[in-house]
């Protein structure tokens, strides 16, 4: 796939980074169930230099992680384990105590996801976490060095399953700043409204514009008339269908592309432009080497052991491992 791509690329101009940014998606969607605290340990105790997450807003206005809007019928169990039968109420709908009644701790046997991630170990009991949790996690690893990837999970095709951009903005950057991880923290989205709302609630905080153009989903919307839904009123064919001058006009720090989609030539021109480049998801280990090869900032993987196996092969600096236990307490009790 990249490997053909990026060895063109190197005969033309050889280039290696120095530095890499190891996002564990979802925590460690490969290894442990995804977006619990968990994950996150796993993640922390592989070392990552940064934790990316999907969030949601609760009834009771509390940031909660989970990608989806609702409950994934093939990720969730009621308190006496039977599965669920449907996708549940929304997030938005139920209180986070009615939420955290849930067990989230392994796929539904048999399931497309469990297809998907045979290495993936079961934690039974694992309940959805809040933001502030996440943190505190970090915490009790003694980790103040990772950094923290927030995507706000919106629709603008699905406007009555999430607050508003704005109101979602707002709950996320209300944590963030009581925190005080504000340094350390992007927030970014398919829905750049809610990226537009941070600008404007926090301008100091970094924004990542996510982008993906496949057959599959496109938020991009290049050669369609008017401009797409998601990109917050701007059209990228008055760009010249540019994405990442799109980006750099949406006043994000970080273009974050579907792997596929990125070239040698739009990461050179995302580059010219000061951006950074962070790509998702990426488990194959050719794949993270000629992504690497190309010139990437960062890339967010299911698996970050085999993206750090990668990175310790070219001799690049790897995150320090910080092992924590999902319910570890700071006195260590």
């Amino acid at each position: 796939m990249l490997a053909s791509i990026a060895t063109g690329w190197i005969a033309l101009a050889p280039c290696v980074a120095a530095a890499l940014d190891l996002q564990g998606h979802r925590g460690a969607r490969g290894l442990a169930p995804e977006n619990t605290l968990e994950g996150f340990a796993e993640a922390l105790s592989i070392g990552v230099s940064t934790l990316e997450m999907d969030l949601g807003v609760t009834a009771d206005g509390v940031v909660v992680v989970a990608h989806d809007p609702h409950l994934h019928p093939d990720l969730t169990r009621w308190p006496d384990g039977a599965w669920l039968e449907a996708p549940g109420p929304a997030l938005h709908d139920l209180p986070l105590a009615e939420l955290q009644r849930f067990d989230i701790g392994r796929m539904r046997p048999g399931s497309r996801y469990a297809q998907r991630f045979p290495e993936q170990q079961p934690a039974d009991g694992a309940h959805l976490p809040t933001l502030a949790d996440v943190v505190a996690l970090t915490r009790r690893a003694g980790n103040d060095a990772v950094r923290f990837n927030l995507e706000t999970k919106l629709s603008p095709l699905a406007p009555d399953l999430t607050p508003s951009p704005e109101a979602f903005a707002e709950a996320v950057v209300a944590v963030v700043e009581a925190e005080g991880i504000g340094a350390r923290t992007t927030i970014q989205s398919f829905d750049w409204r809610s990226l537009r709302a941070v600008h404007a609630l926090a301008p100091h905080l970094a924004t990542a514009c996510l982008t993906v153009e496949e057959a599959w989903e496109d938020n991009v919307r290049r050669g369609q008339a008017g401009p797409s839904p998601w990109t917050a009123g701007l059209d990228v064919d008055d760009f010249g269908g540019a994405v990442p001058a799109l980006v750099d006009a949406a006043g994000c720090a970080v273009w974050s592309p579907y792997f596929e989609d990125l070239t040698p030539e739009a990461l050179a021109r995302a580059h010219d432009l000061g951006l950074e480049v962070v790509v998702w998801t990426v488990n194959r280990p050719d794949d993270m080497g000629a992504l690497i090869e190309m010139g990437v900032d960062g890339i967010i993987t299911d698996y970050p052991d085999r993206l750090r196996a990668v990175m310790a092969a070219r001799s690049l600096p790897l995150p320090e491992p910080t092992p924590v236990g999902p319910r570890d307490r700071l006195d260590g009790r």
